[in-house]
């Protein structure tokens, strides 16, 4: 670990949870450099949707690289892409109705919205942009402007105009519709909300505490662009590729957004890959108006082709996600009846669930005691109150329960040392981990 703490900027954050060096990985499970297991729970953020190091799309990347096919193209044409663009429209938009034009932006979910973003303005026009509270959208400058984080926010050193938030579904409470808001502040010339390009929406907030919208709310929002001829840009990054239980987070609502972005999962493999996916007439681009050195991964389009033809092609997939999905939820409601009080209740939908705790120390020491027992876990929102369950869609049944009986032995080890030393607000300051890395309190 003297490496890390020697040169490595202090800016890294997953490291603190988790100070291991990890040198293997497959499936859900990871393994440290002394040979011990872990279960992943938190799958890259999403970006491991398949598993770690899955078989099919190694094999098709190995034959790849052995026939020395094309790895970095910028732009240009390549087998890869070509296949990939094939297998993409045939295997997921045509049977989804949708007639997208897609854009390859540089490899990472910010560059895919500062695309859309620019793209929305250009086109319309316009540049006042519609967020929402807690929203999440990169850290890049004009994405960390739709985000809604402080902490992230505070990080810029500049400030950030050109965006209005508005709140998302549920934050003014269960009986207020924040689309009569949105809808209101827009009829209203003298509301001071200039007429936006766009609105950019994520169906379940990750990182802003798996708020899930509902499709009623999602419609709606649809209904108010259209009304107001105003873009809907779905940040679809971290609940697509299957992680809602649909490739995409927004088919249940039956939404036809004008603009989505994709990345994390897209690849399958973990490769850098990034899109943002539009209605052809909005493809008014000039040539390289948006580029980036690296927006033609083409192992990303090799094992990105290999997850669809794998998983997609028919609505196995699905079902299995959906089955699991219910597991979990079936889970999480038993914690929350179990320690109720508000102290626990459910969040999210499909395979992008969590659990509110209210309290971040309270997430942080449940957390913490996961990864003491070997199950690698992260929190989510404005306080990390929010535990998020975020394991490989592809895990066992067998280990989805383990991880989840580790979790429930974590809440009702953490609560009940709550309830026996309430003094002791610091009990998991110094939880041993292994046999020689403790917490820094």
């Amino acid at each position: 670990m003297k490496i890390f703490e020697e040169i490595e900027s202090e800016v890294q954050s997953y490291a603190r949870s988790f100070p291991r060096i990890f040198n293997r990985a497959k499936g859900e499970l990871l393994w440290d450099e002394e040979g011990n297991e872990y279960l992943d729970f938190l799958a890259g953020a999403g970006t491991l949707n398949y598993g770690h190091n899955n078989d099919v799309f190694k094999k098709a990347l190995l034959e790849y690289i052995e026939a020395d096919g094309i790895s970095h193209g910028l732009d240009m044409h390549t087998k890869a892409k070509e296949t990939f663009l094939e297998t993409f429209n045939e295997v997921i938009l045509k049977p989804r109705g949708l007639e997208y034009v897609v854009q390859f932006t540089g490899p990472t979910g910010t560059n895919a919205v500062e695309a859309a973003m620019k793209l929305a303005r250009n086109v319309t026009g316009r540049e006042n942009i519609i967020s929402f509270t807690n929203g999440f959208h990169g850290v890049s400058l004009g994405a960390l402007s739709a985000t809604g984080n402080a902490h992230h926010r505070g990080a810029s050193g500049v400030s950030m105009p050109g965006i209005t938030r508005m709140p998302f579904d549920g934050y003014m409470g269960d009986d207020i519709d924040t689309n009569a808001y949105l809808d209101k502040v827009l009829s209203d010339s003298s509301s001071g909300i200039d007429k936006p390009a766009a609105v950019i929406v994520e169906t379940v907030q990750g990182e802003g505490g798996v708020n899930a919208a509902s499709p009623e709310w999602l419609r709606g929002l649809q209904d108010v662009c259209h009304k107001h001829d105003i873009l809907m840009i779905l940040d679809d990054i971290q609940a697509g590729c299957g992680r809602t239980g649909t490739f995409f987070s927004f088919e249940e609502a039956g939404l036809k957004p004008d603009i989505v972005t994709m990345s994390k999962s897209l690849s399958g493999y973990g490769l850098p890959f990034a899109v943002v996916m539009f209605r052809p007439e909005l493809d008014q681009w000039k040539p390289g108006e948006h580029n980036g050195t690296f927006r033609g991964n083409n192992l990303a389009f090799v094992t990105a082709t290999a997850a669809l033809n794998t998983y997609w092609k028919d609505d196995a997939f699905e079902k299995e996600i959906k089955r699991k999905a219910d597991y979990v939820s079936e889970r999480l409601n038993g914690l929350a009846d179990q320690f109720g009080d508000g102290n626990f209740t459910l969040k999210g939908r499909g395979m992008f669930q969590g659990i509110n705790c209210v309290d971040g120390e309270l997430a942080s020491k449940i957390t913490k005691e996961c990864f003491a027992n070997n199950l690698i876990i992260e929190t989510s929102g404005a306080e990390d109150q929010i535990i998020k369950i975020f394991c490989p869609l592809v895990i066992t049944d067998e280990n989805l329960k383990k991880g989840l009986d580790i979790l429930e032995a974590a809440v009702k080890k953490v609560c009940a040392k709550i309830d026996e030393f309430p003094e002791e607000s610091d009990y998991f300051d110094h939880v041993q981990v292994g046999e020689d890395a403790q917490w820094a309190s």
